[in-house]
Formats: C-alpha cells, structure tokens, sequence
C-alpha cells in the first residue's frame, strides 16, 4: 500500500487515497520543533477497518522519523496506545 506524504514544516499528514481521490487514511503530525513532532491524529475510513491500515500508516510516521532523526510525541490516542505496546518504537518515543 502507497501512502502520500504532505508536509510544510509546521504540519504534516500521510495518507491514502481511493481511485476516485478521495482520502481513505491519514496521519497527520505537528512540528514542536526542529527534531520533534507531534503524532496528533489517525484516522481509517470504515471500509479499511480491520486491514491493519492505521498500523501501516504508523509504521511509516515511525520510519519518517528515524530518517529524520526525530522524536514522536504520542497525543492520538491510537499512537499512544501502540508506543505503550510495542517496544520497537521506544527509539523515536519522545
């Protein structure tokens, strides 16, 4: 699965988009600063629900991050979740 990237240094959002363009999946982020961003908010339309899409799209903030040498901070409640469970993502938790 492709996602799309957007980011303009104050925000930023991978998603994914249907045949018709329409966004299916986000996760978008803040920048707090220059190596810490804020994982604000995901999202997964009902049709993908139970596909393992928003741990995709968390996967890719997750190796955006250690690209960029950056922090995440966890303020989604999914993202939240999921740094608590996994210990892989211990490396780029704010």
């Amino acid at each position: 699965m492709a996602f799309q990237h957007i980011d303009d240094r104050q925000k930023g959002v991978f998603f994914q988009l249907n045949d018709q363009g329409q966004r299916i999946a986000e996760i978008s982020y803040i920048w707090r600063d220059e190596k810490t961003i804020d994982a604000n908010h995901t999202w997964v339309d009902d049709s993908l629900r139970g596909q393992g899409t928003a741990r995709q799209l968390l996967d890719v903030l997750v190796n955006f991050a250690r690209e960029q040498d950056l922090k995440i901070i966890p303020t989604c409640s999914y993202v939240d979740v999921m740094f608590r469970r996994e210990e892989s993502f211990v490396d780029v938790a704010a």
